[in-house]
C-alpha cells in the first residue's frame, strides 16, 4: 500500500485495492500526502543522524517493500560504510529486497516486531550490527499495526536494553489528535481483514513510546515540522513524529 501510495512500481493488486477504499473515504490526494509527508520524515532523520550525529548502524524494523530514497542510500551519503539491516515479517519483502538492495552493507531479515528478540539475535543482525556502538532503531508508520496487547512500549524497550549509550530511536504514528473521526473510520475500514489491525494513538501514547530516551528538538511534532526543510513536505495532520537520544545510564 505505502509503495502505491508514493507513485512507486513495487506493489500488487491487493495495496491497489485497498488504496481505492481510502482513496474512497478520505481523498486521493490525503492519502499520497500523508504517505509522502511520512517518508520525507524518515529521510530527514536518518540524514540528520548519519550526518549530524555520526550514527553509523541502522536497524529499519517493519522496512515494507523497497521504495523512493531507502534507508541505506541516504546513511551511505554521509558515509559508505554505513550499515543498515532491513526486517520485515513478509518473506516476499525479503526475496523482492535482495535483489533491490543489492550491498555488502545492507541484510534483510525476516522477523516479526513483536519479537524483538528474533531480531536483535538473528545471525544477520549479529553479523552486522555492533551492540557495543550507537545504532538507530527506525519504526517510521509501523506501530499503528500494533495493538495495545502486544505492548509497543514493550517492544521499544527490548531494543534500547541492547543499545549502547548515544543510540537513537525514530518513531512516526497515525494520531487520533487532528484526525477527524470519518477519516480514521475510513483508515480503519481499508485494513479490516489484514492481518494487523490499523490502531490510533493520542499525542500522549506515542509520546510513551520513547520512555527512556531524550527527545532531540523540536520533540514530538507533525512530521513535516521534524527539521524542516526545502523538500516540499505537504503539511499533513495525521501523523506525529520524533527522535529520541539514549543517554548514559
Amino acid at each position: 500500500m505505502y509503495d502505491e501510495a508514493l507513485h512507486g512500481k513495487d506493489h500488487y493488486e491487493v495495496d491497489r485495492r485497498a488504496n481505492a477504499v481510502l482513496y474512497e473515504g478520505i481523498g486521493e490526494a490525503s492519502v499520497r500526502n500523508t504517505a509522502l509527508e511520512n517518508r520525507r520524515f524518515l529521510g530527514r532523520a536518518v540524514r540528520y543522524l548519519a550526518a549530524e550525529c555520526g550514527i553509523r548502524q541502522f536497524l529499519d524494523i517493519g522496512s515494507g517493500l523497497p521504495t523512493m530514497r531507502n534507508t541505506h542510500q541516504i546513511a551511505q551519503e554521509a558515509d559508505p560504510d554505513a550499515r543498515v539491516v532491513y526486517v520485515d515479517y513478509d518473506p516476499i519483502v525479503a526475496v523482492h529486497g535482495r535483489a533491490l538492495l543489492a550491498n555488502k552493507q545492507t541484510r534483510i531479515v525476516t522477523a516479526d516486531m513483536r519479537d524483538p528478540e528474533s531480531i536483535l539475535d538473528h545471525e544477520d543482525t549479529r553479523d552486522l550490527i555492533d551492540f557495543g556502538r550507537p545504532v538507530a532503531v527506525l519504526f517510521v508508520a509501523v506501530f499503528h499495526f500494533i495493538t495495545r496487547e502486544e505492548d509497543p512500549a514493550g517492544i521499544v524497550s527490548a531494543f534500547r536494553a541492547r543499545s549502547a549509550p548515544g543510540s537513537y530511536v525514530a518513531i512516526s504514528h497515525l494520531t487520533s489528535d487532528g484526525t477527524p473521526a470519518e477519516e480514521q473510520r475510513a483508515w480503519e475500514a481499508a485494513f479490516e481483514g489484514a492481518t494487523s489491525p490499523l490502531v490510533f494513538r493520542g499525542e500522549g501514547e506515542i509520546r510513551a513510546l520513547f520512555g527512556g530516551y531524550d527527545l532531540v528538538s523540536p520533540g514530538l511534532v507533525r512530521p513535516w515540522q521534524w527539521h524542516p526543510s526545502d523538500d516540499g513536505s505537504p503539511e499533513t495532520t495525521s501523523l506525529f513524529g520524533a527522535v529520541g537520544r539514549l543517554g548514559a545510564s
